[in-house]
């Protein structure tokens, strides 16, 4: 049974670093300061932009704590992540996504405060562009998009170390996992990924469970946009829904996307957005607008030992609703 370690060291070996050569680092949270960021709607979905401390109140497993530290971080640096879903059942809307996602970049990015890079995954999972704060070379990136699949290194599965890992199949968990624990880790600030997918998992080596705990000690916001194949006229579920002739997997016939990716935004502080209901344009617009209209607030934790500890923000005004991370890892 490989352990967590050495399930970690083998993703990080993973194509996302194929241009560099290091040592994973041990997943830990040094905690003097629990800082959250949070963005408050009204009952309509208006966005609320101009609330003080005082009309916050923050508890930490159901104990209240003092806010001694706010503000509203609208202009703050913006590290952001674009994770993209290329296998098979998602080429069919990539140019749809490549032109929203160019506007996006030019309406968000700001070549002198913010940095932002690229991930796209299939079966395997790869750094199309490292971060940089370049408009142009992240247009170039979004350009090979769905050109051609990641890199395969037939990685062999956890549970059975004789097993190759299928060349066919989506690696979702993997991605977010990689983009928070080796990119966005070590980032200040306020940091997001925006992952495009249809929310189905059948190659990571890593739970969904693992992929939120790792956006979490990242301090990383996940916004998740789903495209469900029966918008295109293709079937759901497993490989069978690749078009490509393949038997159905039935160990992955009963994941529902929309409950995955609902969770992963929901679990770390992100928005969960529908493309059958919004355009891109719409979404990334409601995306722009939420980053730009964020809270920050920070408190000292009690020292009572490591572990997860759950956080409830709220405000005093009880019509208005919070969006914010539910907890946080210390050490």
């Amino acid at each position: 049974m490989i352990s967590r370690r050495e399930l970690v060291a083998g993703l990080i070996s993973a194509p996302l670093l194929r241009a560099q050569d290091r040592s994973p680092e041990k997943i830990t949270t040094d905690v003097n300061v629990v800082n959250v960021f949070a963005t408050v709607r009204d009952k309509k979905g208006e966005l609320i932009r101009d609330l003080n401390k005082d009309d916050f109140a923050l508890e930490e497993d159901g104990h209240p704590q003092q806010i001694k530290y706010f503000s509203r971080e609208s202009d703050l640096p913006l590290t952001l992540g674009l994770v993209v879903d290329t296998s098979g059942s998602m080429r069919r809307v990539m140019d749809q996504e490549r032109i929203a996602t160019h506007k996006f970049i030019d309406q968000v990015l700001r070549e002198d405060k913010d940095q932002a890079f690229l991930i796209h995954f299939e079966a395997e999972v790869e750094l199309l562009r490292d971060l940089t704060s370049s408009k142009k070379l992240l247009h170039q990136s979004l350009d090979e998009l769905g050109v051609a699949p990641p890199r395969q290194l037939n990685r062999r599965g956890p549970g059975d170390p004789g097993q190759p890992r299928p060349r066919a199949g989506t690696s979702l968990f993997d991605a977010v996992l990689l983009a928070s624990d080796d990119l966005m880790k070590k980032q200040t600030g306020r940091k997001a990924l925006i992952v495009f997918s249809d929310g189905e998992d059948n190659a990571s080596r890593v739970t969904l469970s693992d992929a939120i705990a790792s956006a979490e000690k990242a301090d990383t916001l996940v916004y998740t946009i789903l495209y469900q194949g029966e918008e295109f006229g293709a079937p759901m579920g497993g490989f069978g829904r690749r078009g490509m002739g393949r038997r159905r997997m039935p160990q992955y016939d009963h994941v529902d996307g929309k409950k995955t990716m609902e969770r992963l935004a929901k679990d770390t502080g992100g928005g969960f957005f529908e493309a059958k209901k919004l355009s891109l344009d719409q979404i990334y617009r409601q995306i722009q607008d939420e980053l730009r209209s964020q809270y920050s607030l920070g408190y000292t934790p009690p020292a009572s030992g490591s572990g997860y500890r759950l956080i409830h923000v709220t405000t005093k005004d009880k019509g208005l609703i919070v969006q914010a991370r539910n907890g946080y890892y210390s050490k």
